[in-house]
């Protein structure tokens, strides 16, 4: 059985339909097409319903699927083991934040690409919390505070974050003082998110409630300058408004707990050279630019192994 058939028909069940995964995998659609036809036929089976609007998985596809996954990445293994060092080859799917992602890390991604031309990287910026198996990914890179979860995660660097709010914003509707004062402002969100404060060393968790939220950090910061209301944001975000004094930090006697960017993966997958590599690279970048994510930056935490969402 051919490996590169069952990359495709992965791909393909990943992806929703064979031009979206041609797109992916960078090939022709009708190469796509004559493999997952070849597979169907070494295996006597339909794998894929074709539709119109894409191809859905037939029964028999939907158990095939999750071993034809593990047989990609044990190969991926095996060669890794025959070929410890070297230039790194395959493919590596990457999902990466829109907010602060192209500008940042795609350089990083483009370096490790050109010291590595065998290397197919494959990267989705956005915003959204993509679930790295149903979509196919071999990791993300993550920023903020991680809950519990099935994933693996490093920690690659801190992350430090403030409450703020726009001086409009303040002078109309006053600052909060403490964390039950937030329910009484107007609060900026991604969706329906926990906010988290220290008081010395315990946690006080908040729910807030507002009328504008929006699935990028970027687009938040926007509307706090705009005094909408207030934000718990990232300083590598807010450092440029907060600068020009459009933003300052509020509610400074409770800062939110340490975050970090994580490079998180699939439950149950060895950690590929690929993977490890880039760890390595990003854990040298936030050493490197440490001034970019905010006080404190410069004394980072050991990297740290756990799970994470």
């Amino acid at each position: 059985m051919d490996i590169e058939e069952l990359q495709t028909f992965v791909e393909v069940a990943h992806a929703g339909g064979i031009s979206p995964a041609a797109l992916r995998l960078g090939i022709a659609k009708s190469i796509v097409s004559r493999r997952l036809a070849r597979l169907e036929s070494e295996l006597g089976v339909q794998l894929l319903s074709r539709t119109t609007r894409g191809a859905a998985l037939t029964e028999a596809g939907t158990t095939f699927r999750d071993y034809a996954a593990k047989v990609c990445v044990e190969t991926d293994v095996a060669r890794e083991a025959m070929l410890p060092t070297g230039p790194l080859r395959g493919r590596l799917r990457i999902a990466a934040p829109l907010s602060f992602g192209p500008t940042h890390f795609a350089p990083i991604l483009a370096k490790m690409a050109q010291l590595h031309p065998q290397l197919h990287i494959h990267t989705c910026y956005s915003d959204r919390r993509v679930d790295l198996i149903t979509d196919g990914y071999d990791c993300a890179i993550r920023l903020g505070l991680l809950e519990d979860s099935t994933l693996k995660a490093r920690r690659v660097g801190p992350i430090f974050g403030n409450l703020v709010a726009s001086p409009c914003y303040i002078r109309k509707y006053g600052a909060p003082e403490t964390p039950d004062d937030i329910l009484a402002h107007e609060a900026l969100m991604q969706g329906n998110e926990a906010w988290q404060f220290m008081d010395g060393d315990r946690i006080i968790t908040v729910h807030p409630q507002g009328r504008f939220k929006a699935d990028s950090g970027t687009a938040l910061a926007a509307a706090a300058a705009a005094g909408i209301g207030i934000a718990w944001l990232p300083y590598f975000i807010t450092h440029e408004y907060m600068a020009s004094g459009a933003l300052v930090p509020i509610m400074t006697r409770y800062p939110p707990p340490l975050a970090g960017a994580y490079v998180v993966r699939p439950p149950g997958q060895h950690s590929t050279r690929k993977i490890k590599v880039l760890t390595e690279i990003l854990i040298k970048y936030f050493e490197q630019s440490a001034y970019l994510w905010g006080e404190g930056c410069a004394s980072r935490p050991a990297a740290e192994s756990k799970k994470a969402s």
